[in-house]
């Protein structure tokens, strides 16, 4: 699946190995930005003329896209916020905090992004409920582990679909089928899932789901809040201010209806006319060919490293795009500098998660549909040169 021409910055001298933090973008988004400022820079829901209209059809466009990319029952399901972050924080504090009593338990796993984790915490002080971790073996997150953490007092599980660490897979269908026999809600951070797998929010029943633009082709400052209807009614904005609400006086606010009720403010409107072009884009590829793909990059990817004795692999038999590795004696910072003087950008560090056990930094190398097999021979002849690692490291 060779799409070099697709993207300028496959043209420069780099290989691109850090798509699990953001991808690139193709010339189409791009160039539909640009239109954007060019040609009808506009406001939106602000001006009775033409390239007025022409913004609200373009964002209009945008919302119907992600409401079919994800399967959505109505387009009115579909919030735009600036992040996954962010959207995982409107959930927690427009709906939970006034969902969850005193006492109420939250289930979340021990390798969860941070944007996962945070808002929880800060919420459980607020609302003096607990917080119970399930923990990843080896790795990966076990389904009757979860089971074993659900009481009576379980309000709402909140896990990543697929972690950006290790790329455990979960599958979110059954653990939705689990939790609403116990009344349990559950929200899914889809980041690291939506730009490689098929999503339907009406199989999986997920009742709040979350992920970003920039992740699958898009640009940055532009999230998606889904939400089931008739919690949504139920949830309170977290931002106020101008088109978010119908009238307003000394006493009293009428709010807009869903979703522009959660959409205070002028949005970051290039944004979101651009994302809906790079959901065509990907659409025009196939989501499908996109996951099988990097399912064969990724298999290729960790057959090649195997032959390097002095690399350790964290995360084998995990699903996602993403391979976590360090070089024996060398510490992860020290060799994505080295991998950086050969053109090859990757992540070292924690990553804003835990992965599993391991307390170590590691490097994480990221893959999407436009790597390459050739790309990955490039890496792994850098990662053979054990002599060049050692001498930059020391």
């Amino acid at each position: 699946m060779n799409s070099k021409n697709d993207f300028p910055m496959k043209e420069k001298n780099i290989i691109y190995f850090d798509n699990a933090a953001t991808t690139l973008k193709p010339y189409r988004v791009i160039n539909k930005i640009n239109e954007y400022y060019e040609d009808y820079s506009a406001n939106s829901h602000r001006g009775d003329y033409d390239i007025s209209f022409k913004v609200d059809d373009e964002i209009d466009y945008t919302r119907e896209n992600v409401k079919m990319f994800i399967n959505a029952r109505r387009k009115e399901e579909i919030i735009f916020t600036k992040n996954t972050t962010d959207s995982l924080n409107t959930i927690v504090f427009g709906f939970f905090l006034n969902y969850l009593k005193e006492g109420d338990e939250i289930i979340l796993s021990s390798s969860e992004h941070a944007s996962n984790i945070l808002p929880w915490m800060i919420l459980s002080i607020k609302k003096n409920v607990k917080i119970v971790f399930v923990d990843s073996v080896n790795e990966k997150l076990h389904i009757k582990d979860l089971i074993n953490k659900i009481t009576n007092k379980t309000k709402v599980i909140s896990l990543a679909q697929i972690t950006n660490v290790s790329g455990d897979k979960r599958d979110i269908k059954t653990i939705c089928e689990i939790a609403h026999k116990n009344n349990i809600l559950v929200v899914v951070d889809a980041a690291q899932s939506a730009p490689h797998m098929k999503i339907d929010v009406q199989d999986l029943d997920a009742d709040f789901l979350a992920f970003s633009a920039h992740k699958m082709c898009g640009p940055t400052g532009v999230g998606v809040l889904y939400g089931k209807y008739e919690l949504l009614k139920k949830m309170i904005p977290f931002t106020y201010g101008g088109g978010m609400n119908l009238n307003y006086n000394e006493r009293s606010l009428q709010l807009a209806e869903i979703p522009y009720r959660f959409e205070a403010g002028t949005p970051n409107i290039a944004g979101i006319i651009g994302f809906g072009e790079a959901i065509d884009f990907i659409n025009e590829i196939g989501i499908e060919n996109i996951e099988r793909h990097e399912k064969y990059l990724r298999k290729y990817l960790i057959k090649e490293l195997e032959k390097i004795p002095y690399v350790k692999i964290y995360n084998k038999d995990c699903e996602g795009s993403t391979v976590i590795i360090n070089v024996e004696g060398v510490m992860s910072g020290d060799l994505g500098l080295y991998l950086n003087t050969n053109g090859i950008c990757v992540r070292s560090g924690k990553h804003c998660a835990k992965m599993g056990d391991n307390k170590e930094d590691t490097v994480r190398i990221s893959l999407y549909f436009y790597n390459t097999y050739e790309e990955i021979d490039y890496l792994i002849k850098a990662l053979k040169d054990r002599k060049s690692i050692y001498e930059f490291a020391n």
